[in-house]
């Protein structure tokens, strides 16, 4: 449940910061890769091409850093879980 949580902040976190600054890597990189032309239709007053640029940095952000978060808990926080319950025993 905590992994679900590091990912959507992690995602709206991006997500707002690339539709503050269009050129952060790689999301426009993917979507000229994946489409390749741009639109000047507009969703909620922001171009659909800046939206989508947004939408594949905060995806692809956000997995990477619950990665993290997963190892971190699996390998580093699981030590400290099982020393406080060996003392507490």
């Amino acid at each position: 449940m905590r992994g679900a949580i590091v990912f959507l902040a992690t995602f709206f976190l991006f997500l707002i910061i690339t539709l503050g600054y269009r050129g952060l890597p790689p999301g426009e990189a993917i979507y000229d890769a994946v489409v390749g032309e741009e639109s000047d239709y507009l969703v909620a007053g922001i171009p659909i091409t800046h939206l989508a640029i947004a939408v594949f940095n905060g995806v692809i952000y956000g997995v990477i850093v619950f990665f993290i978060y997963w190892l971190a808990d699996k390998f580093i926080f699981s030590k400290r879980k099982a020393t406080l319950e060996i003392k507490q025993a």
